[in-house]
């Protein structure tokens, strides 16, 4: 049977620079002749594929932290969203802490992302942006606030700020939804993000081996951070890079002695 490997994409397979060496493009797409290769990424399709041309994805992907999960070929299989009501609610919560967030959701059929951005920005916030400049998916959202279905309400800034609202969103809607509070290790900052309480890695797993009539455990799957967790407890083989947060290498079965811009992920493949 068809070994299967899914893989985080940033500060995991993916360079810091957002690039894929020609080794790691070159192991990937050998080791997809004889096994299911998959991606569950924070990402969205748009901008996953678009990373993703020189390697060959094909196994149902994960996308936006687990909230959608679609074929190469853009076949629909799952979606989690968190609708309107729930969201504004999010959005009111937040203002009254001072901060705003970007919201990712769809608004046609077609599963075209929006991604809205509020009119007060933090620093980070701002740097974040920056990131997007020049991407269609980006609206201005001044009116802040939310969509129909919205698959992630994500909030950036740094922990004094982000935790008390953690705690507000968590004691005020307890499992109605999925609030992680993550840091991010390459900018020094923080990121809480809101999901449907099935929109998360972990769930999306479940699913895509539902999917492919396997059990979780045997995935092999690869990760840096927090949101990789979940998934990692499920799989048969859980592989966090050497520049994984501490965290996850706790609950890792191989800690890898190369990091992502060390290709880690592709020398493993290639070891075994």
């Amino acid at each position: 049977m068809e070994p299967i490997y899914i893989t985080d994409l940033d500060h995991t397979f993916l360079r810091s620079d957002l690039s894929i060496s020609d080794f790691s493009a070159d192991v990937w797409n050998n080791k997809s002749h004889d096994a299911l290769m998959g991606i569950a990424t924070a990402r969205s399709f748009t901008k996953s594929t678009e990373l993703l041309k020189k390697i060959h994805i094909n196994a149902p992907m994960i996308l936006l932290d687990g909230t959608i999960i679609i074929t190469s070929e853009h076949k629909l299989i799952d979606m989690k969203t968190l609708n309107k009501e729930i969201g504004d609610a999010i959005v009111d919560i937040g203002s009254k802490h001072g901060i705003d967030p970007f919201i990712i959701g769809v608004k046609e059929n077609d599963l075209h992302e929006a991604f809205l951005y509020p009119k007060k920005l933090n620093d980070y916030q701002k740097e974040v942006l920056k990131g997007y400049k020049d991407d269609p998916r980006m609206q201005f959202n001044p009116e802040n606030r939310t969509m129909d279905k919205n698959l992630k309400i994500v909030y950036f800034g740094y922990e004094e700020q982000l935790r008390p609202l953690y705690e507000a969103f968590v004691k005020i809607f307890g499992n109605t939804i999925e609030a992680k509070l993550s840091p991010e290790k390459y900018g020094g900052g923080h990121f809480l993000t809101l999901l449907h309480p099935e929109g998360d890695k972990a769930h999306a797993l479940t699913k895509v081996m539902e999917y492919l009539g396997r059990d979780t455990h045997e995935a092999t799957v690869f990760g840096d951070s927090v949101n990789d967790i979940g998934m990692f407890e499920l799989s048969g083989t859980a592989v966090a890079v050497s520049n994984a947060l501490d965290e996850v290498k706790a609950v890792a079965n191989i800690v890898l002695p190369h990091s992502n811009d060390e290709d880690g992920v592709a020398k493993y493949l290639n070891s075994i």
